[in-house]
């Protein structure tokens, strides 16, 4: 099994010791850490799944919440929190529940443990976790760089017209849709109108892509009500940046 399970605990408790051998036990790489940035940021090649084990310490460190919330969000990272209601609940105040895979009270059931994390390690190798984008594009160029540079935090459908785009969303639902403004046939607005008259999908998050970006033009675009808009002339690093703020806002 080459999962691996970035452990963080504060400290050297009976439990934290007990959850560690248990996770290796099963066959997966334990690495444990503190609750600190620094560490979080030296480990995250050991973290294809994070447990965090969760103590009173929690309510004098937003700080790190707040880090994890983000880094979990850009990382991609799957996150399993254990620990009683009340602490739970402050780390839910920050971390919300769609980047959380799973949540156990203490007492820690190490059986009920390896259940779930086994669970959520199949899930993760068929990269059910990554949140779903639907790219709209009639430039089959850009699709395939845009696909490339968003295939490791993503899923990613591309189709190549507003007809394709609706057609896949009368049996699917995306996280976001990414859709050209200026499209032959059904133009980028055209396809927004009638995702927003669709009952099922009509509330999913759209941001167009224009490559215009004189001030006429974005003006044209924010006119429409998008949820964001990203210029094509942007490299791989913005975009990404761009799409990860955008899930860490919303949720």
């Amino acid at each position: 099994m080459s999962t691996k399970i970035l452990l963080i605990t504060q400290g050297f408790s009976f439990m934290g010791n007990s959850i560690q051998k248990t996770l290796e036990k099963a066959g997966y790489k334990v690495v444990r850490i503190d609750p600190l940035v620094e560490e979080v940021s030296e480990n995250k090649r050991n973290a294809d799944i994070m447990v965090f084990y969760l103590g009173k310490f929690i309510e004098d460190m937003p700080q790190f919440l707040y880090y994890l919330k983000d880094f979990c969000v850009e990382e991609a990272k799957v996150l399993i929190l254990l620990g009683n209601t009340d602490e739970l609940a402050t780390v839910k105040e920050v971390i919300p529940e769609t980047v959380i895979a799973a949540s156990l009270e203490r007492p820690v059931d190490l059986k009920k443990l390896t259940q779930t994390v086994d669970k959520i390690a199949s899930s993760v190798d068929n990269n059910e976790f990554k949140r779903n984008i639907l790219l709209v594009d009639d430039d089959t160029t850009f699709l395939k760089m845009m696909k490339n540079w968003l295939d490791k935090y993503y899923r990613v459908t591309i189709v190549t017209s507003g007809t394709q785009a609706l057609m896949y969303l009368a049996d699917n639902k995306p996280d976001l849709i990414l859709l050209d403004y200026e499209m032959p046939v059904t133009s980028g607005p055209q396809v927004l109108e009638m995702i927003r008259s669709e009952t099922k999908v009509g509330k999913v998050p759209v941001m167009f892509l224009t490559g215009k970006s004189d001030k006429e033009s974005i003006m044209k675009v924010l006119a429409l009500k998008p949820d964001g808009y990203l210029l094509k002339s942007l490299n791989s690093d913005q975009i990404l940046a761009t799409l990860s703020q955008f899930f860490s806002k919303n949720g």
